[in-house]
């Protein structure tokens, strides 16, 4: 296949491929979207828009952030899987508009009702769709034309959200069902690329073990875990429906076993992509126990939130990042602490998050940790992103 010139792009950097605009707004509003929701926890903020605080909080870590990932991840790897050129200069500018719009109108700042709300915040998801269906049709790439489904699937849990707390006033399904996909999500493209990136690191140091090629034990391991997930969106307090999670919880700890994580400790990058996932089959098993009243609903959902989406979004941010700017894959000890920040503050938030810390509460650890994580990721990759026109590689 031939690769797209990407060199007759001459407009600003940040806007020559997708993962640019997309990965540095998004780290932004990491940190800007979890300050503003522990102000307005402790009444210090008031929020606007159609949302509870509370709904507002995972909407916008589910919809707003992990949207925002989604979309610089798939622009950034359909070029690569169709070979036609990548979305480059005023698609780029007008889908981060509209991005940015959704984000002001949820927090209630153009003063909207709850209906042009959801249409504008909708738009995002669905521009989205429409591009990635045309770009894989047109370059009749079948076989990853089954990837829009998931993104298929979150627009349409991002609409139930909208109209559960427009008709009920909360949106308990619509987040659970937010967080189903997006997890299943990390399953996919994690499956995908952990072992991948893994088996090519370790054929060129100690290739006696490698990773174990993608079977139908894997396609197995994404079933139960869609099945638990989806159950688990609309029963979260039902016996079997427990079980079916901790069923999956184990076939994901068996799949990560087989990548040969313990091997990668020489190199960071590819070890926190290891970790990441390993907060799945974590967070499955205590959402379980959760749904049996043995854990708090919140341990699960922020092993999964944080642990998972947080350490594997911001994971693979960084090796695209460095990646397709042309600088060697190696994390360093800055952008490994960048992602152990992250991890610890996803499992402060659930061990001890209302222990006091030298009069500073568990909860702000967590928060404090999450947005200094991804602020030295913006920090350390955001003149990447935003000046660097390297070559991608």
């Amino acid at each position: 296949m031939t690769r797209p010139n990407r060199n007759s792009y001459d407009g600003p950097a940040l806007f020559s491929y997708g993962f640019r605009p997309f990965f540095l707004a998004a780290s932004l509003f990491a940190i800007a979207a979890i300050l503003i929701w522990m102000l307005a926890l402790e009444g210090e903020l008031e929020l606007g828009g159609p949302f509870s605080p509370s709904d507002w909080h995972s909407h916008e870590m589910l919809f707003g952030y992990a949207s925002a990932v989604i979309a610089g991840f798939l622009f950034t790897a359909i070029p690569n899987w169709t070979g036609r050129m990548p979305k480059q200069g005023r698609p780029l500018v007008l889908l981060l508009v509209l991005w940015i719009a959704g984000r002001l109108a949820c927090a209630g700042l153009f003063g909207l009702g709850a209906v042009p709300v959801m249409l504008l915040d909708s738009g995002f998801l669905a521009a989205i769709v429409a591009m990635v269906i045309v770009e894989i049709i047109a370059g009749r790439n079948w076989r990853n034309l089954m990837v829009v489904v998931p993104v298929l699937l979150l627009f349409v849990a991002n609409l139930g959200f909208h109209l559960e707390a427009l008709a009920f006033g909360g949106a308990d399904i619509g987040r659970r069902l937010g967080l189903a996909v997006v997890i299943f999500l990390v399953t996919l493209i994690g499956g995908r690329i952990i072992p991948s990136f893994t088996r090519n690191w370790l054929v060129k140091r100690s290739p006696a073990h490698l990773p174990v090629p993608a079977s139908r034990f894997d396609a197995v391991c994404l079933v139960v875990g869609a099945a638990a997930l989806l159950a688990w969106a609309f029963h979260p307090h039902d016996g079997p429906v427990g079980g079916l999670l901790l069923a999956a919880a184990a076939l994901h700890f068996i799949r990560l076993s087989r990548w040969q994580g313990a091997r990668t400790g020489a190199s960071p990058l590819l070890l926190i992509l290891h970790v990441a996932y390993g907060f799945v089959p974590l967070g499955l098993a205590a959402t379980a126990a959760a749904s049996v009243d043995l854990l708090p609903v919140a341990a699960g959902v922020h092993l999964l939130g944080i642990g998972a989406i947080g350490g594997m979004t911001i994971s693979v941010m960084m090796r695209a990042s460095l990646g397709h700017t042309g600088h060697a894959l190696v994390a360093g000890p800055v952008l490994t602490a960048a992602a152990a920040m992250v991890f610890l503050a996803a499992l402060i938030r659930v061990l001890a998050p209302d222990m006091s810390f030298s009069g500073v509460s568990g909860l702000w650890i967590a928060a404090l940790l999450w947005a200094a994580g991804f602020s030295v990721f913006a920090l350390r990759i955001g003149p990447y992103l935003a000046r660097t026109r390297r070559k991608p590689t």
